[in-house]
C-alpha cells in the first residue's frame, strides 16, 4: 500500500515553512529527523501537567512519571524485541551508549594483547571509544576495510577474528555511504569464535523492524532525535548475560543498592547503569514516536524510502561531473557525493539559499574521507516525509548551480 504523504506532512508542520523565500526541503534526516505534532504534544502534556522525579518518591506526581517511564522502556522493548524490559537501558543517545559498553565491557573482559575490531565506514562515534579503551587497556584495534562500491570486505572476518579477539562493532548502516552491513551474517561468523558484536544502530533503526533476538547481536545502539523523537534520549540494548557482568558506567543516585563507606553495592539491571535522574522527559518523547511509527503502516514506509533514494539516484546520476561515494546494492536514503569543480560547503550554502537543507562536511567519518581521498563531501538523506517532487526541485538546483560554476 502507497502510504499518504501528503497526510502524513501534517504531522510535521515544521516542514510547512520558508526558507530563504522557498519552500523549506529538508535532506539532513541522517543527521536528526524532525518530530511529528503527536511527539511534541506528548512531552508537552506532560511536562506540564505530571512532571515529578522518578523512582524516589511516594507522591502521585512522582508515581505518574516513573509510570511513564517504565511504560515507555516497554515500548522500547517491543520495539527491539528484546528478551526482557531489563536489557533496555536508556542512555544520552547512540554515542554515550557505545562509551557504555566500550568503558564497561572493556573493564571487565579486555586485557593487554586483546584485540578489538571495527570498521572503517564507522561513524567516529563506533571509532573513538574503542580507541580510548584500546590505549587504557593495551588492546589492539583491528579495521575491517569495504570497496570502492562502499561493501565490507566480510570474508576477511575469517583471517581477521583470532583468539585473542574480545568484540566486533559494526554499523547496522554507513551514516556517510547508505551501506546496509549483513549483519546476521557478520553475528554469525563471529559467534562461531565466541566474539561478542555490538551494533551501531543510529541509522538502521529509524529505517527498518528491528529484531534484536532474531539478529542475536549483543548489543545494539541507538538514538530518539534520529527516530522521531526528542534529542538527548537513547538507547542501549544489552544481552543479560554480558550486561550482569558488567560494571557500572557512571555512579551516583539510582544505580546504587547500598552506600556505605566501606562497600558500596549496586542496583539490578537496568538501573545499574542508569546513574542520576535520567531525561525521563526524552524517554516518554522516544516512546511516543515508536508509537507513531506503528500507528502507520512501518513496511510500507519502507518501502517508500527505498523508492526516493532510487528515484534521487538515477537523477542525481544524469548530472555531469556528479560523484556518488557508496554505490552497494543494499543502501537506505543517504546519498554522499561531490561534483567536480565546486567546494562542498559553496554547494551546501547556495542550497540553503534555495531553501535545501543538506549536510556538508567530513561527516564524523574521516576514515571514509580518506578512503575516497576527499576533504569534505555533500549528504542528502530522506526520510519517508520527503516527496518525489522535493527530490526534482533538488535535482533541478543542482543543474543550476553546476551551471553557475
Amino acid at each position: 500500500m502507497i502510504p499518504d504523504i501528503s497526510k502524513i506532512r501534517k504531522d510535521f508542520p515544521i516542514l510547512d515553512q520558508i526558507v530563504n523565500g522557498k519552500p523549506l526541503i529538508y535532506f539532513d534526516n541522517a543527521a536528526t529527523s524532525q518530530r511529528p505534532v503527536q511527539v511534541v504534544e506528548r512531552v508537552n502534556e506532560f511536562s506540564l501537567r505530571s512532571n515529578g522525579n522518578i523512582h524516589r518518591a511516594t507522591h502521585s506526581m512522582a508515581n505518574r512519571t516513573t509510570e511513564a517511564f517504565e511504560s515507555g522502556r516497554e515500548v522500547v522493548r517491543k520495539y527491539l524485541n528484546a528478551a526482557e524490559a531489563a536489557e533496555v537501558i536508556f542512555t544520552h543517545g547512540t554515542t554515550e551508549s557505545i562509551n557504555m559498553v566500550a568503558f564497561s565491557f572493556g573493564e571487565a573482559f579486555i586485557s593487554e594483547g586483546d584485540e578489538v575490531i571495527v570498521t572503517e565506514m564507522e561513524h567516529h562515534a563506533n571509532i573513538v571509544p574503542w580507541q580510548m579503551m584500546c590505549e587504557r587497556k593495551g588492546a589492539i584495534l583491528k579495521v575491517l576495510p569495504f570497496s570502492e562500491e562502499g561493501e565490507l570486505h566480510i570474508g576477511l572476518l575469517d583471517s581477521l577474528i583470532t583468539g585473542k579477539t574480545r568484540i566486533l562493532a559494526v554499523a547496522h548502516v554507513s551514516n556517510t555511504l547508505g551501506t546496509i552491513n549483513p549483519l546476521a551474517e557478520i553475528i554469525a561468523k563471529a559467534h562461531q569464535k565466541n566474539v561478542p558484536v555490538l551494533i551501531d544502530g543510529a541509522q538502521g533503526a529509524p529505517h527498518f523492524r528491528i529484531d534484536v533476538q532474531a539478529l542475536d547481536c549483543d548489543f545494539y545502539a541507538f538514538s530518539g532525535h534520529k527516530l522521531y523523537g526528542p534529542t538527548g534520549i537513547g538507547v542501549l540494548y544489552g544481552k543479560r548475560k554480558w550486561l550482569d557482568r558488567m560494571p557500572p558506567y557512571l555512579g551516583g543516585g539510582e544505580m546504587i543498592d547500598r552506600v556505605t563507606f566501606a562497600k558500596t553495592t549496586y542496583n539490578e539491571l537496568p538501573y545499574k547503569f542508569e546513574a542520576g535522574t535520567p531525561h525521563y522527559v526524552g524517554a516518554i518523547g522516544l516512546a511516543a514516536a515508536i508509537e507513531y511509527l506503528h500507528n502507520n503502516d512501518i513496511q510500507s514506509l519502507i518501502q517508500y524510502e527505498h523508492d526516493l533514494l532510487t528515484e534521487a539516484t538515477y537523477k542525481l546520476k544524469q548530472i555531469e561531473g556528479l560523484r556518488i561515494y557508496g554505490e552497494a546494492p543494499l543502501k537506505t536514503g543517504v546519498i554522499s557525493f561531490n561534483i567536480a569543480g565546486i567546494h562542498p560547503f559553496d554547494l551546501g550554502t547556495l542550497l540553503d539559499q534555495m531553501g535545501i537543507a543538506v549536510r556538508t562536511g567530513r561527516l564524523c567519518a574521516d576514515p571514509v574521507m580518506d578512503h575516497f581521498g576527499v576533504e569534505n563531501m555533500v549528504r542528502a538523506s530522506f526520510a519517508f516525509y520527503n516527496t518525489s517532487g522535493e527530490i526534482e526541485a533538488f535535482y533541478r538546483a543542482l543543474i543550476r548551480l553546476k551551471g553557475m560554476f
